[in-house]
């Protein structure tokens, strides 16, 4: 049988953006430990007072944010760019498809400023590639069995000067002030220096704004 303690950290685990209140401690323990009673009384199998749900939310909100360390102690530094006009089409996966992807790396001219990711997965690949060859690439995966496509998406780069790699939280800091913002994001890509974010072009400026100063 779960503590109270136990019952309220697994319930607030499963809700991100509660987490992320939390942490900020923008909310009201009075009122979601009202909202989440009955479920905390579920986990426990027994009745518990609104109080003691509220001390529970305390220590674990005290808990998130020390476990939180701060961005600014970071020795990076970083700049943003962003390319517009990008397609991105996600495929079921097959062997014989796999062969053809040197035929897309070998039509986009990246040297150029062309931009292409691509991402095989276990069961899926995906492309995400300069509006300008969106009719090649259909056109070479005739038969493929299309998963979902979007036209007229933007990528938004983070370059960072510094260990990115080694330096952890970056990407889940990101992430998560994105989501805030409610963003959908159709790609994340990551090298050892950059991390980039495919996402609508009406969300663009949002996460532009969201990630110039989140270091």
């Amino acid at each position: 049988m779960k503590s109270v303690s136990s019952a309220v950290k697994t319930l607030i685990e499963k809700r991100p953006f509660l987490l992320e209140a939390m942490s900020r401690g923008i909310l009201s323990y009075g009122n979601l430990a009202e909202e989440i009673l009955g479920e905390v009384e579920h986990e426990t199998g027994r009745e518990v007072t609104q109080s003691a749900v509220v001390m529970a939310l305390r220590r674990f909100s005290e808990e998130l944010r020390s476990r939180e360390y701060p961005m600014t102690e970071s020795k990076l530094t970083y700049e943003i760019s962003m390319k517009t006009n990008i397609f991105d089409i996600n495929l079921v996966k097959r062997d014989d498809l796999l062969d053809r992807l040197q035929d897309v790396y070998g039509q986009v001219s990246i040297q150029r400023g062309d931009f292409l990711a691509l991402t095989i997965g276990n069961n899926e690949i995906s492309i995400a590639v300069s509006q300008k060859y969106r009719d090649q690439v259909i056109s070479l995966f005739h038969d493929a069995q299309i998963i979902h496509s979007r036209d007229d998406l933007v990528a938004v780069t983070v370059i960072f000067n510094g260990d990115f790699v080694h330096t952890p939280g970056i990407i889940s800091e990101a992430v998560r002030r994105l989501a805030w913002e409610s963003i959908n994001v159709y790609e994340i890509l990551s090298t050892s220096h950059e991390l980039t974010f495919v996402v609508d072009r009406p969300d663009s400026l949002k996460v532009f704004e969201s990630l110039q100063s989140f270091i």
